[in-house]
C-alpha cells in the first residue's frame, strides 16, 4: 500500500473535498454578513426580536437542507448517480448567494436561504456516498478527516474574508465572492469527480422507499446525533454576534477571528484524529469529542473577552475534530451498497439539523438569558456521549 493509499487519498477523495472546500467558503461568509445585514433592514411587519430573525434566518438554510437530505439522498440511490445531483446543488446555492444582492425585505432573505437549503440538500448526500464508495474502511477515517478538514478550511476563510469584505468594501461583494466560491467548487466537480455508477436500490418487495428501516441501525442514528450536537454546539454563537460584540466590545473582525478559531482547530487535528479511529476505533473518538464539547460549550456564554472567547472556540474545533470524521465513517462502515445515500444522509442531516436548531435555539433562550443556551448545549453533549457507548458499535477490529 502507498503513502498516499494509507492515508486514504485518492482523486475522486479530493476532489470531492477540494469542492467542498469551494462552497463551505461561499456559506460560511454569510455566518458573519447576514446577522449585520437583518439588523441593516427595517423590521417585519410582526415585532419580533432582531435575536429570534437572526436565528430563523441562519437556521431555516440547515433546516430545510436537513429534511430533505433524505428524500435526496434516496434520490441518488434511485438513480445509481451521484455527480448531476452534486452539481446541480452547487448551481441551486451559488444562484441562491447571488440572489442576496437584490433582496431588501426580511421576507427576501428567508426565500433565499431556503433555496441554499434546497441546493446543500441536493449535494451532501450525494457527496457523501461517493465518499463512502471511494474509500476503504482500512483508511476511512483519515479519508473523511480530509474532507472534513478541506470542509473546515473554507469554513475557517470564510468568516474571516466575511469580516474583511463588509468593513472594508461592503455588502455586495460579500455575496459576489461568495457565489464565485461555489461555482469554482462546481468546476472542479465537473471535471475532476468520477461517477461511481451503483445499482438502484429496492427493498425486499421490490419497491423503494425513501425512509427504509431495514437500512437504519442503532449505530447509525447514534453517530447522526452526535453530528447533530456538535453542529448545534458551535454554531449556537452565530445568532448571538452582535451581543457578543456588545458584551466584549469588539468588532465584527473581532468575532469573526474567535469565530474561525474553531475551524482553526479542526483544520490541525482533523486527519490525525480521523487516522487515529482507523487505528484505536470510531468509538473512542466519538466519546472523547463529546465530554469536551461538553464544559468547552457551556463556558462560552461565559467569555469576559475576545481570547477567552477564542480559546472555548479552540477546545471546540478539538472536540469538534473527534467527532466529526469518526461519525461519517462509522456510518460509511456500517452502509449497504446501494442505500448509500439514505444511510449517509442521517448523519449528514443530523449534522444539517445541528446547523439550522443551534442558532434557533440560541436566539429564542438568549431572550430570557445570554448564558442559558450555552449551558444546555454542553449538557446535551454529555448526554450524547452516554448514548455513543451505550449504542454506537465498533466497526473497527484490529487483530
Amino acid at each position: 500500500m502507498g503513502r498516499a493509499e494509507r492515508w486514504g487519498v485518492n482523486r475522486t477523495v479530493i476532489a470531492l473535498s477540494i469542492a467542498r472546500l469551494g462552497d463551505a467558503v461561499g456559506n460560511s461568509i454569510l455566518f458573519i454578513v447576514l446577522p449585520l445585514y437583518v439588523a441593516k433592514l427595517s423590521a417585519p411587519v410582526f415585532r419580533v426580536p432582531e435575536t429570534v430573525r437572526v436565528g430563523l434566518l441562519l437556521s431555516l438554510y440547515g433546516l430545510v437542507g436537513a429534511v430533505l437530505q433524505s428524500v435526496a439522498g434516496a434520490w441518488s440511490d434511485r438513480l445509481g448517480r451521484r455527480k448531476p445531483m452534486i452539481m446541480a446543488g452547487l448551481v441551486v446555492m451559488g444562484a441562491g448567494t447571488l440572489g442576496f444582492l437584490c433582496a431588501t425585505r426580511f421576507i427576501d432573505l428567508l426565500l433565499l436561504r431556503m433555496l441554499q437549503g434546497i441546493g446543500v440538500a441536493l449535494t451532501i448526500p450525494a457527496s457523501m456516498a461517493l465518499m463512502a464508495a471511494a474509500t476503504k474502511r482500512e483508511t476511512r477515517g483519515s479519508s473523511m478527516g480530509i474532507y472534513s478538514t478541506m470542509r473546515m478550511v473554507g469554513f475557517a476563510a470564510g468568516p474571516l474574508i466575511g469580516g474583511l469584505l463588509q468593513v472594508h468594501v461592503g455588502f455586495a461583494a460579500a455575496f459576489i465572492v461568495g457565489a464565485a466560491f461555489v461555482f469554482l467548487g462546481l468546476a472542479i466537480v465537473a471535471v475532476w469527480v468520477k461517477e461511481a455508477p451503483v445499482p438502484p436500490a429496492t427493498d425486499a418487495a421490490g419497491r423503494f422507499r425513501i425512509i427504509d428501516p431495514k437500512l437504519l441501525s442503532a449505530g447509525i442514528v447514534g453517530a447522526g446525533l452526535a453530528t447533530f450536537l456538535m453542529a448545534s454546539s458551535f454554531s449556537m454563537m452565530t445568532t448571538l454576534e452582535n451581543e457578543f460584540n456588545q458584551r466584549l466590545h469588539q468588532t465584527a473582525l473581532g468575532f469573526s477571528v474567535a469565530f474561525s478559531a474553531l475551524m482553526v482547530s479542526r483544520l490541525l487535528f482533523q486527519v490525525p484524529l480521523g487516522r487515529l479511529s482507523d487505528r484505536v476505533g470510531r468509538k473512542p473518538l466519538l466519546v472523547s469529542g463529546l465530554v469536551l464539547m461538553g464544559p468547552a460549550t457551556a463556558l462560552l456564554g461565559f467569555a469576559a473577552t475576545t481570547l477567552q472567547l477564542t480559546g472555548l472556540r479552540l477546545f471546540q474545533g478539538l472536540a469538534a475534530a473527534a467527532i466529526a470524521a469518526p461519525a461519517f465513517a462509522v456510518v460509511a462502515d456500517l452502509s449497504t451498497s446501494g442505500g448509500e445515500g439514505r444511510q449517509m444522509s442521517i448523519v449528514t442531516s443530523g449534522f444539517g439539523l445541528g446547523i439550522a436548531l443551534g442558532p434557533l435555539i440560541a436566539g429564542v433562550l438568549a431572550v430570557h438569558s445570554f448564558e442559558m443556551p450555552f449551558i444546555i448545549g454542553g449538557v446535551m453533549s454529555l448526554i450524547g456521549a452516554w448514548v455513543v457507548v451505550r449504542w454506537v458499535p465498533e466497526t473497527v477490529h484490529r487483530g
